[in-house]
This record gives C-alpha cells, structure tokens and sequence, in this order.
C-alpha cells in the first residue's frame, strides 16, 4: 500500500492598508479660551460680534482623505426618549498634512455642549470615525466637543430674608443688566419665559473683566414674601440667563401651609453638561449616569425642564393665595421630625412632580400624614424613586415600591404610566364620593373635564382602606393603565388629594379645575 502524505502551503499573508488617521486634533474658538476649555473642549459664543463666534477643529491627515464634520445634539429629548440628531455637516476632500475645518453655529442653537463627529474616508473607501457617542459595539474614540455659551447662572436653591444669595455667571458679554423675578411680589411685565414679573427696575453691570471667567453677582434678600424667584441676567444683544430660587420663611411654620417645590426632580431633568463629554449628567441622556451635581445651571437658559408648561401657573396660583411658606426639597431634608412639621402646619401642598425624594423626606412626611397633617399632591409621579445626597450630588438607589414602601400607601395612587403627552383625555368626574370637591363647577356625575395625560398614577393594593376615586380618565395608556384621582381620610383626620395626572396643576386656568382647587383648599387648610 502506498502511503499518501498531504500538505498545503500557508496562504501568502495580505496586508491590508489601514484607514487613514486624525493625529494632533484639537479644538479652538479662534479667540480667547474660557475657563475650562482644554485641547477637545472649546466654548463658543455664537452672537457675532466676532470673539469666539466659530469653532475650529485642527488635524494632521496621515493620508489623502475627505474629511466630514457632523455636529451632534446630544440632548435632544422628545417625547421621554432622548435622540442624537445631526444639526450641521461640513465635508471637504483633504491631502496629506495638517488642515482645518470650520464650523459657525446659528446665533439661536440653544445652549449646552455638543459633539464634533468626524469620518475619514480614502479613495479605497477605508473609514475611521472619531465619535464620543456610548453606543452599543462601538470604541468610543474622543471627538471635539463645543460648548454654546450665552448667559449661564447658577445660584442656591433657597434663602431667608437678610440673605446674600451669591449667582455665578458665565457668560462673554461686555455689559449686563441683572433684576428678579417674583409670582407674588412683582410689578413689571410678565416674564414669558418664567411667568414671573420683576420686583425692582434692573441694576445695570459692566462685564468686561469676566469674559474669559464665571464672575459673581451678589444680591441681597430683602424684606421679600416666601415664594420662587429667579434672578433673571440680559445682554444688549437680547441673550437671556436665569437662575431659580426659593426665599423659605425666616422660621418653619410662618403660616400654617407649606408648599414644596420639586427641586430634586428639577435637577434630575437638568441635562447641563458639567464635565464637557457632550452628553448631558442626568440619566435621563446616558444611562450610565447614576448621580447628578445639584449646584449645576439648568440647561435651558437656567430654566429648570418644561416649568412653562408644567409648573409657572400652579406656582402663580399658589403665591396668590398669600399666606402660604414656599419651601424646598432641602428644606425637608433637614427638617427634625414629622412631629414638628405636624406642629406647624396643617397642610402640605406637592405642586409638582416630586419624583425623586430621601428616606428622610418620606419618613417626616409619612410621619405628618400620621398625626393628621393634611396632603395635596397637583401632579403625579410622586416619591417614586429613593435618592441619597453626598454633598452636592444626588444618587438614584431605587424605586420606593420594590423597597417595601408602596407610595400608594401615603399618597393614595402612584405612578403606572407615560406616554410624554402623545395621547390625553378627560377626566371623568365621579361626584358620588366626595361631592364638595366638585360643588360649584357645575360637573353632574360622568360628566368630562379638562385634558390629561404625560404621566399618570393609579390605585394599587397599597392604597389605603376608604380611597374614594373621585375621576377617572379609563384605560388612557392601555389596558388597565388608568388615570385616577382620589381622596382619602385617616383616623389621625388627615385628609389627602392625589391629583393622578402629570399636567393637572398646570391646567388652574380652567374654571372648573380652579374651583375644585378651591375646594380642596377649603377643606384641607384647616386643622
């Protein structure tokens, strides 16, 4: 037999040519850098007067190539979901050797940080592309970042009267104009931005020497109501810079209702960009975020996330009724006990969407609903998640109820859908339970009020024993996703009001909705 031994040549290895590389890319504004700039991060001040009006990416080609330049958006959140969407693209075809490539953003892009996406492609169709987007498979490879500049101001989340509230600005503007904005005490023009009117005429300031810095604005709190206010910063070229800020009563218990403002939530929907990546620190934007900076500027020009359409009127509706303490998640936070703020308030009012609270805050507020504090929640989607603070950062633990205390269980609903306002209804009264709550507005039984939705809250086995349901908008996002509000009386005699629906407080214009409103002020300030 003849033995057959078999053997195959190793394949010739192929060399194939790597794409083409940006080395030395760096960022400029062609001017003087800001404070915080650094070789992959520049600001821009995009009002043409020439001083850091463009950003410059520079690079050294290792071969022939075109180059495209795509700015990202990378806060871009519609409808609950946040989408990177290209704004502007740049492509020009390249030699070997350094060059640039120039972008001039729109006098009216809004503020925040966006990122600088480049792709290289040679003649054979070889592509490197240089992102900083944490998408799923993908290197990340560092790309240049712009920050738009126009007016940033950050200030305290609260005060007392006698106070020197201190606001950092930033902003490359020679001149400014600085006044506050009031819902209670105000005597200019509506703020249409805020809804807020001014208290004084502004105080005009030369900023020449803070151009290439934050600089300081101090402001001393007067002898002012307690209430919201924002310091409102303006440019002669019309740019625009606020900050919010609550005056708190110079003692807890100046009258008898507190309203608390959702300071907290407003700065888990802040999508500033502290550290300059080009991706907003809220893990609303990058699910990899677990702790958000408090002490940051809101993102939208200092306004903190959709308060025109979610917060101004309920907030101006509550600083008419006068005698009211207006008072902060921080507030809460160090507050004693439940008992003292039993001691010194029959009601507690949650204009807004107190989404994210601390053990503390839960325990002195279920605490107070004990001892027969009353409770009027105007939103939904409240003390869903548990947070801790250390220092000036807020971490998100979890969700209250998959930690054994149900938020249906103090506040009588909790949160069971959103669909970010795609699809409302109206609210379907049931006048049988409670009929005081809709004395006067002329609704009979099953008759539709008002349009509702975003978020909403529904009944759950922690609701507590007696919860009227007092309407009901039927299977609004599916199957047994209702929204519904209620009412409910304990033992102790609190009284607590869950209004169900996201945009129910913002919707005080309605006559109807304005006097069940008043109704339950009626009945639920009083001991």
């Amino acid at each position: 037999m003849l033995a057959l031994s078999l053997t195959s040549a190793a394949a010739p290895a192929v060399r194939v040519a790597p794409a083409p590389k940006l080395l030395d890319l760096r960022v400029s504004n062609g001017s003087t850098p800001y404070a915080g700039d650094r070789p992959m991060l520049t600001t821009v001040s995009p009002n043409g007067d020439g001083f850091r009006d463009r950003a410059v990416v520079g690079f050294r080609l290792t071969k022939s190539a075109t180059v495209e330049l795509d700015v990202l958006q990378t806060v871009n959140v519609k409808r609950g979901k946040n989408t990177v969407q290209t704004i502007s693209s740049v492509r020009h075809a390249f030699s070997r050797g350094r060059h640039r490539l120039v972008w001039t953003p729109a006098r009216s892009l809004p503020s925040g940080t966006y990122v600088l996406e480049l792709t290289v492609t040679d003649a054979q169709g070889r592509r490197r592309i240089y992102n900083d987007l944490p998408l799923a498979g993908r290197v990340r490879v560092r790309a240049p970042v712009v920050r738009i500049q126009r007016i940033g101001v950050s200030v305290g989340a609260r005060y007392m009267p006698g106070q020197t509230a201190v606001a950092s600005v930033a902003t490359d503007a020679r001149q400014l104009e600085v006044d506050v904005l009031s819902f209670r005490n105000g005597r200019g023009a509506v703020d249409p931005t805020t809804g807020a009117s001014p208290i004084a005429p502004p105080v005009a300031l030369a900023w020449r020497g803070h151009r290439k810095a934050p600089g300081r604005v101090r402001i001393h709190i007067g002898d002012w109501p307690s209430g919201l206010y924002f310091v409102r910063i303006t440019s002669k070229d019309r740019r625009v810079g606020y900050a919010p800020f609550v005056v708190r009563p110079p003692v807890l218990g100046t009258s008898r209702i507190a309203v608390v403002l959702p300071t907290n939530t407003w700065q888990a929907y802040n999508f500033a960009d502290a550290d300059g990546d080009g991706w907003g620190d809220s893990w609303y934007v990058n699910g990899a975020f677990r702790r958000v900076d408090i002490s940051r500027p809101y993102n939208d020009s200092g306004i903190p996330l959709r308060f025109r359409d979610f917060d101004s009127a309920i907030v101006a509706w509550l600083s008419a009724r006068g005698n009211v303490d207006f008072l902060t998640d921080l507030d809460l936070e160090h507050v004693a006990s439940g008992d003292l703020l039993a001691h010194v308030y029959d009601l507690i009012v949650f204009p807004g969407h107190e989404e994210y609270t601390t053990a503390h805050e839960y325990n002195v507020i279920r605490r107070f609903r004990n001892l027969g504090g009353n409770l009027m929640f105007l939103s939904a989607n409240n003390f869903f998640w548990k947070v801790v603070f250390q220092g000036q950062v807020m971490r998100r633990l979890g969700e209250w109820r998959n930690l054994g205390r149900p938020e249906a269980s103090l506040i009588g609903v909790q949160y069971v859908a959103n669909n970010y306002g795609i699809h409302q209804g109206a609210y379907i009264a049931n006048t049988t339970g409670a009929p005081w709550v809709f004395a006067g507005t002329g609704l009979a039984n099953g008759q539709s009020f008002g349009s509702y939705g975003y978020e909403i809250d529904i009944r759950s086995p922690a609701t507590p024993a007696g919860t009227i349901l007092l309407a009901s908008i039927p299977d609004l996002m599916g199957p047994g996703r209702t929204a519904e509000m209620t009412y409910y009386e304990t033992a102790a005699g609190a009284k607590v009001f869950a209004a169900g629906a996201l945009n129910f407080g913002a919707s005080v214009g309605d006559p109807v909705v304005a006097r069940i409103l008043d109704n339950l002020w009626a009945r639920l300030s009083r001991p």
